[in-house]
């Protein structure tokens, strides 16, 4: 079995109209975090997903999606 995560949060942010650097001023996380967790190269804590969730007024659970491949 496999776990895979996906986040939301480039394409809510982007419905939204806002760019990554006024995502980075609502939430205190960097634009190199942010950029970093929008192309799935690294993995965000709950306390960052948490702050971003807040900044882009969603709940945390809005912005990724988990699916269990059974392998």
């Amino acid at each position: 079995m496999e776990i895979v995560i996906r986040y939301h949060i480039k394409e809510i942010r982007e419905l939204q109209g806002m760019t990554i650097r006024e995502l980075e001023r609502q939430s205190g996380v960097s634009r190199s975090q942010i950029s970093d967790i929008e192309n799935h190269n690294k993995d965000a804590t709950v306390t960052t997903l948490c702050m971003i969730a807040i900044a882009l007024g969603v709940l945390p659970s809005e912005l990724f999606e988990i699916k269990v491949i059974n392998l």
